[in-house]
């Protein structure tokens, strides 16, 4: 899909305000209100526009413990590795997985009510998963920069 400046517009004012009105976007952008309607359809439908939602405070929801868990895998047999992606995929704990290069073969973000929760997470499911060699824990201090807009 071809992005041009006044998607770039649009995309940066939805990012700030996803619940912003049709028409007050249309006048932020200035187009009218169908053809801005239309316009914004296009980015869904061409999957520029993957979803909206809301930001939530983890703290706000009794998840003060955050880290990031540097995995290491046994072996990269197919059928364990399908069972760790599920098995991740299902579990509320695992806010984001990456699949990365370098000494770990992924990085989750982990957000847990305490360290007692996340302990568990490790002994009850992570390391209870076949695939899972070893795990490196790094805790979160404090977040710098999180949830930034994708400047397009």
């Amino acid at each position: 899909m071809n992005i041009d400046d006044r998607d770039r517009r649009i995309l940066t004012l939805l990012q700030q305000d996803a619940r912003m009105s049709n028409a007050d976007l249309a006048e932020a952008v200035g187009m009218s209100a169908s053809a801005l309607w239309r316009r914004v359809r296009a980015l869904e439908a061409g999957g520029v526009i993957e979803r909206y939602g809301a930001i939530v405070n983890p703290s706000a929801m009794g998840l003060g413990f955050q880290a990031i868990v540097h995995v290491h895998l046994t072996r990269h047999d197919p059928e364990k590795l399908v069972e760790f992606i599920r098995a991740v995929e299902g579990s509320a704990l695992v806010q984001e997985c990456y699949a990365t290069t370098g000494q770990a073969d992924y990085h989750l973000r982990i957000l847990a009510p305490d360290l007692e929760a996340y302990n568990l997470f490790l002994e009850q499911f992570l390391f209870q998963l076949p695939a899972v060699a070893s795990a490196q824990t790094n805790l979160v201090l404090r977040t710098i920069k999180h949830n930034k807009p994708v400047s397009p």
